[in-house]
């Protein structure tokens, strides 16, 4: 039986989404895997460059699997015209709704995980969107299992031979410290553990936790933090049956010897945990979002509305989100 697709919603039609989501069919189309693209059909079309598109619009998820490669195929939801490099408040609704309407594919099984273009916040916001980012947001949409010890979302950024799964994501800095719980730390240490464990097959995963400190608090003399809250969070990793160490002085733990310790890092803040990814590949890195009960992942890079429509924008994490998604699901 042919595996489903992935559903892969569309993102901001004004940024790069719709030119990646090209170059990705492109490049994996007679190899795979094959996804299913949820979003506006003219706003694919227009990031084709000229040529005339080989755009199918489908009803349905198996019919998109089997015109993949001849095709790309979308299942077509309409919206007003966007213009590339402008953000706008008018598309967010369709945005939103594309999805939900991709989750609701992977959560009934039609799909068999969701890939998500980029959005841009602030137009969603303005329209009245009330989640920081995707991740959150798919947290509303595909809670964890009732009476789950350890409950997603944890978002997962994943570049060569580095992953590092966040405490906190898209939160202000200024506002970290006072969200550092231990409960909090053990929870997202806990499903980082059991999605190395079920996703990348690694029986017993090694997890090095950040300080959130210069020098991880320097034994409280830059911060207690590090003694208070995520020393004893990491005690209790290790009491779960998790191979916890830390906290670590956040600057020595990225480099390559280091690396080879752990197979992932759990790290306290967003730039804390990206930095060294965007460094190590800056072109290939993935977003995967862990604790949910479907499959998602997403290009570990922004809408480019400064770079929109010049036909310039690189698919390569596209491309990476889209195998890890299909490797995970498979």
């Amino acid at each position: 039986m042919m595996a489903a697709p992935l559903a892969l919603s569309l993102g901001d039609p004004a940024g790069v989404g719709p030119e990646i989501v090209v170059k990705a069919w492109r490049a994996l189309r007679r190899g795979g895997p094959a996804f299913v693209v949820v979003g506006d059909a003219r706003s694919l079309s227009a990031a084709w460059g000229g040529e005339d598109p080989p755009i199918q619009i489908v009803a349905d998820m198996a019919r998109g699997a089997a015109v993949f490669e001849a095709a790309l195929p979308i299942l077509n939801r309409p919206l007003p015209a966007a213009v590339a490099g402008a953000a706008s408040a008018a598309t967010a609704g369709s945005i939103i709704g594309w999805i939900e309407t991709a989750a609701t594919l992977a959560l009934a099984g039609e799909a068999s995980g969701l890939v998500t273009a980029p959005i841009a916040k602030a137009p969603l916001y303005a329209a009245g969107f009330t989640f920081p980012g995707h991740t959150e947001f798919l947290g509303d949409l595909a809670p964890a299992p009732t009476g789950a010890i350890a409950r997603g979302p944890v978002m997962m950024l994943a570049a060569s031979d580095l992953r590092v799964s966040l405490v906190t994501i898209h939160e202000p800095l200024a506002r970290v410290p006072g969200l550092l719980t231990r409960a909090v730390i053990v929870n997202a240490g806990l499903v980082t553990a059991r999605a190395l464990a079920d996703d990348f097959g690694i029986q017993h995963p090694r997890l090095a936790v950040t300080g959130l400190n210069p020098h991880a608090g320097e034994n409280g003399a830059l911060g207690d933090e590090e003694i208070a809250i995520i020393a004893p969070a990491v005690r209790a990793l290790r009491d779960h049956g998790v191979e916890a160490s830390g906290p670590h002085p956040a600057d020595s733990l990225f480099h390559a010897e280091a690396r080879t310790t752990y197979d992932a890092a759990l790290c306290m803040y967003h730039d804390q945990a990206l930095i060294p990814v965007k460094m190590l590949d800056f072109w290939g890195g993935v977003n995967v979002t862990l604790g949910l009960p479907i499959v998602r992942t997403s290009p570990d890079h922004g809408v480019g509305f400064d770079i929109a429509g010049r036909g310039v924008a690189r698919p390569d994490s596209l491309i990476a989100a889209i195998r890890m998604a299909a490797g995970i699901a498979a």
